[in-house]
């Protein structure tokens, strides 16, 4: 077997490296030194400014620190009231231009911009079969991520950071998103899955969403709802502050003078970690074991006693997680969530799925208190955007390799909003200290 000496080998050094390189917490509160940058009640620690966004999830009155319901605002807009305006339009593009440019744009500028947008929906020559069809990946996200970097040496001016040259690069990722996210999946459900092989184009005028669900399915159809929904859900996951990981590492990479595909393949290798941008498959997986354990999703008693033995870590992957509630900076809500309720209301009645429904707002409703009492967590516990977003993908049929991806073809809008500001303003490489604990041995 190839390599079977070097893998005996690094079994045998894995001891070494636990050995050295583990460093007690009673080292880190000695020096007062917050584990991945999070105090000791979760809240991310202040390293930068930001008129990009802006979360809410405490409010001070009369001089208390209190808990309050959930805020995200886009650059100075709250996102209810920006998906309240659509007026049955598409939002992601309009809330794109929003984002990057820092203000809201007219009828005019917006029909520019989506031309723009559908001019850039292409890739180059021969990119499909030389670049993604070979060597296809499970991992889509990996898939992408080369792909994005084999984009760069198409690019004359890959290296300089000039303001408009980002923008440049930065509208002709977030157009492509799409078709890299797609195609790196038909190619892997066609060589490795056996299943058949179909590339549509995206098509001129229509919408992310809409051309995302066309390049998808066979028959390139589908209904307002859906498009619509999946509209919501991108629109919900395209800017979160500069302290999320993937958008601390755009930052970083920034920083550092690099050029905006490196920047934004390290945020996609960031996104891809079961950490941060895979928690709705973990929901999906629960959910399914859930269903598997239980007769009745409608018998409260039921959820209950099986929510139980998941806080007991007797049940599903056993680590006592109920996955899809919490956040590391909300507490009593989590706005996104909120949000999509509602559209997931409308989606599972059309689907069919009222029965699963029943089975997400039992859980919603029971899981808190549970964990609460459990943990005696006295910051409030509430379900999050990954909670529903999992069941909004499975009914719209999107395969769960895709999950993570979608996740991506929002957040390279926020991505690429941090690296302009990052670029605009700061003009310092990021450099955190680290402090030394090594012992001196000669």
């Amino acid at each position: 077997m190839a390599f079977e000496r070097l893998n005996e080998y690094a079994a045998e050094k894995q001891k070494l490296c636990t050995e050295h390189d583990t460093i007690s917490d009673a080292l880190f509160r000695e020096y007062g030194v917050n584990r991945g940058l999070r105090d000791i009640n979760g809240k991310g620690v202040l390293t930068g400014l930001t008129r990009i966004s802006k979360i809410v999830s405490f409010k001070d009155e009369n001089g208390v620190h209190e808990p309050c319901d959930g805020e995200l605002w886009y650059r100075g807009y709250n996102i209810n009231t920006l998906i309240n305006n659509l007026n049955g339009g598409f939002g992601f593009e309009k809330t794109a231009y929003l984002l990057i440019f820092g203000e809201l744009p007219t009828d005019e500028q917006l029909a520019e911009f989506n031309d723009i947008m559908s001019e850039c929906r292409v890739v180059p020559s021969n990119f499909t079969r030389d670049v993604i069809m070979k060597a296809p990946s499970h991992d889509i996200m990996n898939s992408m991520t080369k792909s994005i970097l084999t984009l760069s040496s198409y690019d004359e001016n890959i290296s300089s950071n000039d303001i408009d040259n980002c923008i440049r690069q930065c509208l002709m990722l977030t157009a492509v998103f799409p078709m890299l996210a797609v195609y790196g999946y038909h190619a892997y459900n066609h060589y490795e899955n056996d299943g058949s092989m179909y590339i549509h184009r995206p098509a001129p005028g229509l919408s992310t969403a809409e051309n995302f669900l066309r390049m998808l399915r066979p028959d390139t159809c589908y209904t307002s709802l859906e498009a619509r929904v999946l509209d919501i859900v991108l629109m919900l996951h395209m800017e979160h502050g500069g302290g999320n990981n993937s958008t601390f590492t755009t930052r970083v990479v920034t920083s550092s003078g690099s050029d905006t595909y490196s920047a934004i393949a390290a945020a996609m290798s960031s996104l891809k970690g079961p950490r941060h941008g895979g928690a709705n498959l973990k929901v999906m997986q629960m959910m399914q074991d859930i269903r598997t354990h239980i007769g009745d999703p409608t018998d409260k008693d039921e959820v209950e006693d099986y929510l139980r033995k998941l806080l007991d870590g007797e049940a599903f992957d056993r680590k006592g997680l109920i996955y899809g509630m919490g956040h590391a900076v909300y507490s009593i809500s989590d706005p996104r969530e909120r949000v999509l309720k509602s559209y997931v209301q409308k989606l599972a009645e059309a689907k069919g799925k009222t029965a699963d429904m029943t089975l997400y707002e039992n859980i919603e409703d029971i899981a808190p208190k549970l964990i609460a009492e459990k943990r005696r967590i006295y910051k409030g516990v509430s379900p999050n955007v990954d909670f529903y977003s999992g069941f909004v993908y499975d009914m719209l049929g999107i395969p769960v390799e895709l999950y993570t991806p979608l996740f991506a073809i929002a957040r390279v809008v926020g991505w690429s909003a941090h690296r302009i500001e990052e670029l605009v303003g700061m003009g310092k490489i990021i450099r955190p200290a680290y402090k030394s604990v090594m012992e001196e041995i000669e």
